[in-house]
């Protein structure tokens, strides 16, 4: 007997801004591509370059190569005044695959803005080429070096937050952990910003709902990235790729969690958000009514991402 698809027409279910920005995404034409991994990363750059048009303009933007265990790391500052009090890391997001600073720059530009912070974009080496746990050592390894080096690079990095989006989401919660039980010096983490990621859930609600070739989150896609980015089947459970198997009853910063309405993977983000308030955390959770994965990209269309970066820039300057 063949399969029954139950998952919900997404699509037909949109309203408001969200609908019109995948419309207007629809509506574009598609190029042809060899399907390889430099043609997906090249296409996704390419489609991202009309969202990350206007927003904030930076008083310093400068790349910095970062020498790390596995090489050199291109690491992106932003500021927009002379003397930020605290950094944020941003780490991208992208099924670990496809993305850059390129194509979260806005993103990136919003929160310097929004915070006063000087921001710092980590490109960590996507997969397949980097197999877990090699970007979350980048990234430690970043933080690491600019902790070490504040004064040389104008920056300061005495209180720092994390924040990311998609994977990226991910892999900062895993480096605020990883950074903890490696006891990595990088100066007092004061909070986590996760928009929409995946943390581990296996199955769920919103995983048997929702997910379509409108964000490329049906099962078989996320089963592609999961094995691009692992570099066998028995990291599955590894406490740093599924981070419910991670110690979480201590020393875990402020959470800001935000989910997607129509998110396959926002099941990962309610019950990070519910566990991590049963033992003790602060944490702010919110779900967006209405929008898909990756709605933090539409800020030119959407009031309801630059709601999303204002809310998450006032809960890091509230901690500082």
């Amino acid at each position: 007997m063949s399969q029954v698809n139950n998952r919900l027409d997404v699509p037909a279910l949109l309203k408001g801004d969200m609908k019109a920005v995948l419309d207007f995404q629809l509506s574009q034409p598609t190029e042809e591509n060899d399907g390889s991994f430099a043609a997906m990363r090249e296409a996704y750059i390419k489609e991202r370059r009309f969202w990350n048009e206007g927003g904030p303009e930076m008083l310093r933007k400068e790349d910095v190569s970062v020498a790390t265990r596995h090489g050199a790391v291109t690491a992106r500052i932003y500021q927009t005044v002379e003397k930020p009090v605290s950094t944020l890391y941003f780490i991208h997001g992208g099924g670990f695959l496809v993305g850059n600073n390129d194509t979260h720059d806005r993103i990136m530009r919003i929160l310097a803005e929004k915070t006063g912070a000087t921001v710092i974009g980590v490109d960590y080496t996507l997969s397949p080429e980097a197999r877990h746990p090699q970007p979350i050592e980048e990234v430690a390894d970043v933080v690491a070096y600019f902790h070490a080096h504040q004064a040389e690079h104008g920056i300061d990095a005495s209180k720092i937050s994390f924040a990311g989006d998609s994977a990226g989401a991910y892999l900062s919660m895993a480096s605020v952990l990883w950074i903890r039980d490696k006891a990595v010096a990088c100066g007092e983490i004061v909070s986590v910003l996760l928009y929409y990621g995946l943390f581990g859930l296996r199955d769920g609600r919103s995983r048997q709902l929702y997910g379509g070739t409108w964000d490329w989150l049906r099962p078989e896609d996320l089963k592609s990235y999961e094995d691009a980015y692992l570099a066998d089947a028995s990291q599955i459970e590894d406490p740093y790729y599924c981070l419910f198997n991670c110690d979480l009853k201590k020393a875990v910063p402020p959470a800001f969690v935000i989910s997607a309405e129509y998110d396959p993977l926002s099941d990962d983000s309610v019950a990070l958000a519910q566990l991590l308030k049963a033992y003790g955390h602060e944490v702010h959770f919110e779900e967006y009514p209405g929008v898909l994965h990756a709605f933090l990209h539409f800020s030119r269309m959407m009031p309801e991402a630059m709601k999303a970066l204002e809310e998450g820039a006032a809960f890091l300057k509230a901690h500082l």
